[in-house]
């Protein structure tokens, strides 16, 4: 998921003051309590398997200049803050509480040094004066743990993101579910073949896809394939068409050596963003474009 940075909602004294009286103390989270005397200011939000990109440097424009990209749980949290406590006496707290922790600071900002307004979902992020944000993370054998807080005048937002493998094998591709596709109209995306953002390297979660794809060719012996990389529209035309192109030799090569595929039954090629089958503008429909295609020869 990548989640956005928003303004959030403004609202009068009164009712911020009835919201609070409302809103039972907030619970938090185990590696980052709440700051006390804080309030729930919109229900926490927990997925087991999700995605975030974490800002680590400021945003130029309407882009973030650095950022990680996150897979794992993903908790989201969001405070009230508690009167008469200034945003940097907050900050500071949760500063030196994810320090004590062990965490190590990756970035920290302040208003307008954050850059502009940008948005990256779950965390409310507006640079106003006295705004801070922080970024840290946690190694850990059993995986890291990445956050990234939010102090502004009214509510504190924070993202943890802990950091795991996806449960696979939920969903299986298979030969016949490939062969039919490839007869019906010519070509079939595989989103089961992984990478890492930005790499051309084949996580080891993709080798339930390569045997089926192996498979269907041993069962076609006359089938030829293109093998046609696609990527986001993330970054700069010239970067995706390598990426996209690296990324296709790579499940060749995998092919050819692991599986033993005859390399004439295989072409790479890659087309970068050029042919996307949903939106950009979020990132479902760019997790849609990322994916490796076999089109009949």
């Amino acid at each position: 998921m990548r989640r956005h940075f928003s303004a959030g909602v403004i609202l009068t004294a009164a009712c911020l003051a009835a919201s609070a009286a409302a809103q039972a103390p907030p619970s938090g989270h185990p590696l980052v309590p709440a700051y006390p005397g804080s309030q729930t200011y919109q229900a926490t939000v927990v997925s087991a398997f999700d995605e975030f990109d974490m800002p680590t440097g400021p945003s130029k424009g309407s882009k973030m200049s650095k950022s990680e990209h996150l897979e794992g749980k993903v908790t989201m949290l969001s405070y009230l803050n508690p009167k008469g406590r200034s945003i940097l006496e907050i900050f500071r707290n949760y500063e030196g509480g994810v320090k004590e922790a062990g965490f190590e600071t990756l970035f920290t900002c302040k208003g307008g040094e954050c850059g502009g307004q940008i948005s990256i979902k779950g965390l409310g992020y507006m640079p106003d004066g006295d705004s801070r944000y922080l970024a840290a993370k946690l190694a850990r054998p059993e995986g890291d743990v990445y956050v990234a807080l939010h102090a502004m005048t009214i509510e504190t937002k924070i993202v943890i993101v802990e950091v795991k493998p996806m449960e696979t094998g939920l969903v299986k591709i298979s030969v016949d579910a490939l062969n039919k596709d490839l007869d019906r109209v010519g070509h079939v995306a595989v989103y089961e073949i992984l990478f890492d953002t930005g790499k051309a390297d084949l996580k080891p979660a993709s080798g339930g896809a390569l045997k089926e794809i192996a498979a269907l060719l041993a069962k076609s012996p006359t089938l030829k394939l293109y093998v046609v990389g696609h990527t986001d529209n993330v970054g700069t035309l010239a970067q995706n068409l390598d990426l996209s192109k690296r990324r296709a030799q790579a499940v060749v090569t995998a092919l050819t050596t692991t599986y033993t595929v005859a390399p004439a039954r295989l072409q790479a090629d890659g087309v970068g963003p050029l042919t996307p089958v949903a939106s950009n503008g979020e990132e479902a429909g760019r997790a849609k474009n990322r994916r490796v295609e076999l089109v009949k020869q």
